[in-house]
């Protein structure tokens, strides 16, 4: 079995994963033909889209929401947590991984749409590949990265663990 560090390398060759905004390596594998309008704005979005999304490197996914529903899929490594705030500031926690190796983990997990989340690994020495779908289609102008700040202040019960896994330092 190769190491964590092999594994990974091979993974970001293999299926040309870029550095993604809020942290971690991703490629989109699919973007549906098929469009659809959203009710509220009229604005046409593919049905569907699907990526890969590797985390690593003790990187995480920087608090953000977009404005369809996410489901995450695991594929590969060790288990990740993908953090959820719902509508009524309850914090929930999906430990996604491979069940039949990692009790206690699911092989999908949902993210409805407008609720903040973030995601790491679970031991951050580790990596875990895993894919996410949206629909209606994922569009970059619908991502919105959290103002760490105004986030804390609106849910003061998490503002530790909100800040500790807000967007990473630009380098300098």
């Amino acid at each position: 079995m190769p190491s964590p560090e092999l594994a990974r390398d091979d993974l970001i060759r293999r299926f040309d994963l870029q550095p993604h905004p809020e942290g971690g390596f991703f490629r989109e594998t699919y973007r549906s033909a098929v469009s659809v309008s959203r009710e509220r704005s009229g604005e046409t979005r593919s049905a569907s889209t699907a990526i890969y999304y590797l985390l690593c490197d003790g990187a995480h996914s920087a608090w953000h929401r977009i404005k369809s529903d996410e489901v995450w899929h695991f594929y590969a490594g060790e288990p990740l947590l993908v953090h959820v705030l719902d509508e009524t500031g309850k914090l929930i926690s999906h430990r996604l991984g491979n069940p039949l190796t990692h009790p206690g983990s699911v092989f999908q997990a949902v993210v409805s749409a407008g609720f903040w989340f973030a995601a790491e690994c679970e031991d951050p020495a580790t990596f875990a590949l895993a894919g996410c779908t949206v629909a209606p289609g994922f569009e970059f102008s619908e991502f919105e990265l959290a103002d760490i700040d105004a986030l804390r202040s609106a849910y003061p019960a998490h503002a530790e663990f909100i800040a500790r896994l807000g967007p990473a330092a630009s380098p300098a």
